[in-house]
């Protein structure tokens, strides 16, 4: 996107908000919105602070200041030469049930899979306890590395009774569009988030150093009737995913 693109659209979006915010509050705000809608994405580098203050009007203190609450708050990180990106850090809300390439789609950002395996077995002594099934129930097993605008962000293995999924070839790139064409959506889930530090393994496939942190999601997710269809655990980059939950009294 050029510059008189995106200048053109920060003037548009601050005409539009309370005249009595200040200034550096109105900037923040236009800016955090057009990254979360994706309208900025990232790794996008802004117009300096001296062009921006001269488009909009602005002095270059409030666009400074503006800058400096969002690389607080890590949306956005400057770079010698004064140069300030766009971070790589997704939101993912743990208050409602969605795919990843829901979450990344919903943000601008194209989903993809790098596959690793796919496989029909039997199931391991730990999927047969959270599944809830016999030795003998065979499963499809699924590991891959899911990407958002061919960036990595989370080593993900899958796992599904072959009842809801009979064959490895249904799963192209999202799971959740295979199993709701089978009549076998996940409708609730339970998750389970704890920390660790990443494998050589897990640094080699999500292009990150040795010992950084992970984010562990293990989710059973079930049908309408209770029955488990689904064991997911995800290896999330900690320094580009943030895990957002609503709390009310």
């Amino acid at each position: 996107m050029d510059e008189s693109t995106l200048l053109n659209h920060f003037s548009t979006e601050m005409g539009t908000m309370d005249a009595a915010a200040p200034l550096h509050r109105r900037l923040r705000s236009v800016i955090e919105d057009a990254v979360k809608t994706g309208f900025l994405k990232p790794g996008a580098v802004l117009p300096g602070e001296r062009v921006m203050a001269e488009k909009l009007s602005l002095s270059r203190v409030t666009v400074r200041k503006a800058i400096e609450l969002l690389v607080a708050e890590g949306l956005l990180h400057r770079h010698h030469g004064a140069r300030t990106e766009v971070g790589s850090r997704v939101e993912k809300s743990l208050s409602t049930l969605t795919s990843f390439s829901e979450d990344m789609s919903a943000r601008g950002l194209q989903p993809g899979t790098i596959w690793l395996s796919k496989q029909i077995s039997r199931p391991s002594p730990a999927e047969m306890m959270a599944l809830g099934i016999s030795a003998e129930t065979q499963v499809v097993r699924m590991r891959r590395i899911r990407t958002a605008d061919g960036v990595p962000l989370a080593l993900e293995t899958s796992t599904v009774p072959t009842r809801y999924l009979p064959s490895t070839d249904l799963v192209k790139d999202s799971l959740y569009e295979a199993l709701d064409k089978r009549g076998a959506l996940p409708q609730r889930a339970i998750q389970r988030m704890r920390s660790r530090l990443t494998s050589a393994t897990d640094a080699e496939h999500l292009q990150c150093e040795v010992g950084s942190p992970l984010l562990v999601m293990e989710r059973r997710c079930f049908l309408a009737d209770g029955q488990i269809v689904e064991l997911t655990e995800s290896r999330y980059q900690g320094d580009v995913y943030d895990f957002v939950l609503e709390l009310r009294r």
